[in-house]
């Protein structure tokens, strides 16, 4: 609970809460929480025998991939986000997050370690991927725990790890730049084998700006085409996704 910094009043959102075992502790810090779960069994544990007459306790049925975003587009940023995501959902959950608008000062996660590594992954390492530069955009990525197997019932066939997200002062990239920006970053890491010249020309960024275009983004850039991915840093993923901006937009001025 200390990874969360609760404080009295603040708006909550918890996925996966299960039987409420976390979900209690919460609660205990007088926050008002809205619990996520798609288990009709456990929502019934939830809403009938645990939570159903807590005035601070808020239940959603259904699938959080759906029921979540429509309840953030409902009633915006909340304060915390937490939660025990499934491990066939939870990259899929958190990368939405990451790419939504409502984007809370921290959130704290228990995901398969081998998410958690790509989330903290430093530059130009083996872990590296699309996934470590959307979740470092604008978060500091912190693994606070790994939990072995024997943890969790029925147990798991691989380790979990807590997974620290604290919001940064300041985004690494412009907002402007942050469509761009996503783009590129799959493209790049599409084919980690390939030189990041093919994953650009197969991938959306050569379908927006076209054969000409892709050796202009390389151009502006001044980023290596034959490298891979895996060897370029925040600054050369910067310089691809503002090369990209700034070709889009003059092809724009241009058709006026």
């Amino acid at each position: 609970m200390s990874l969360l910094r609760l404080a009295e009043g603040q708006r909550v959102l918890e996925i996966g809460p299960g039987i409420g075992s976390i979900t209690t502790l919460l609660l205990d810090y007088e926050i008002d929480l809205t619990a996520f779960e798609i288990d009709h069994g456990f929502c019934s544990i939830l809403r009938e025998e645990a939570f159903g007459q807590h005035q601070r306790f808020t239940l959603v049925e259904g699938d959080a991939l759906k029921t979540l975003f429509a309840h953030l587009k409902r009633n915006g940023t909340p304060d915390r986000i937490c939660g025990n995501l499934p491990y066939n959902v939870g990259t899929i959950l958190v990368a939405r997050l990451l790419e939504s608008q409502w984007r809370p000062p921290l959130m704290v996660f228990t995901l398969q370690t081998e998410v958690a590594e790509r989330l903290a992954a430093q530059e130009r390492t083996s872990a590296w991927s699309a996934l470590s530069l959307l979740a470092q955009t604008d978060y500091d990525i912190t693994i606070a725990a790994t939990i072995a197997p024997g943890a969790f019932y029925p147990p798991p066939k691989v380790e979990s790890s807590v997974v620290l997200f604290t919001k940064r002062e300041h985004s690494r990239i412009e907002e402007y730049l942050r469509p761009s920006f996503v783009t590129i970053c799959r493209d790049l890491f599409a084919m980690r084998r390939k030189t990041i010249l093919n994953n650009v020309r197969s991938g959306k960024s050569g379908a927006l700006v076209g054969k000409q275009g892709v050796a202009a983004l390389f151009e502006e850039s001044g980023v290596d085409p034959n490298l891979r991915a895996e060897a370029l840093g925040w600054d050369q993923f910067i310089a691809l996704s503002s090369a990209l901006y700034n070709y889009r937009a003059s092809r724009s001025d241009d058709t006026r």
